[in-house]
């Protein structure tokens, strides 16, 4: 069975978040998929992938311990660690994790960096900087990779991903929002990023 995005990004999270935490560098024998061995696709020259201005966003309550604004009608796949809002090729993943320390600056560069692109599709990373939100401090990386292939015509696109990592009391979030590169969705994501609270 082909994963779904939101489970390949389950995986990859609870895996990076597991190994940076305990400091352990990930053997090139143990990676999901070899870096760069798979090349990055041309981006869409008019990106499908605006939210449209009109969208609705209504609160979404996690029993996990936070909350946070989300497109309304959008398809909700609830999940152990977390939940995700995905319509066509647009999504939101949110993962819960334990975390015995909060990241730094230097732990994302030196450790998860490596793990996310060894793990990922295609993945160039832009680079990571600190951020102060309503629900205080937190880690913006962004990147850009290759979607999932097309279950039916096998077509990936580029994508453009802002991961954000918020930490509280020996729990981690990783907020990821992402859409075809190129896509318009500044607005909505800091919305969407500036709504997220802890209960």
């Amino acid at each position: 069975m082909t994963k779904s995005r939101s489970q390949t990004h389950r995986t990859l999270h609870s895996a990076l978040i597991a190994f940076s935490l305990l400091g352990v560098a990930l053997s090139p024998a143990i990676t999901a998929i070899p870096a760069h061995a798979e090349k990055a696709v041309a981006p869409e020259k008019n990106p499908p992938g605006d939210i449209p201005d009109t969208q609705v966003f209504v609160d979404y309550v996690s029993p996990a311990g936070f909350t946070m604004k989300v497109p309304e009608g959008w398809a909700r796949s609830d999940n152990a660690d977390g939940v995700s809002f995905v319509d066509k090729l647009d999504g939101v993943i949110v993962t819960m994790s334990d975390a015995s320390t909060a990241p730094t600056a230097a732990s994302i560069i030196t450790e998860y960096f490596p793990m996310l692109e060894s793990h990922g599709r295609a993945v160039t990373i832009d680079g990571v900087k600190p951020v102060q939100l309503p629900a205080g401090s937190a880690f913006l990386i962004s990147y850009s990779s290759n979607s999932e292939p097309n279950a039916v015509t096998n077509k990936q696109v580029r994508q453009e991903n802002n991961r954000y990592l918020f930490y509280k009391s020996g729990k981690i979030v990783s907020l990821d929002l992402y859409a075809p590169l190129g896509a318009d969705n500044v607005d909505q994501w800091q919305l969407m990023s500036q709504s997220f609270r802890w209960n």
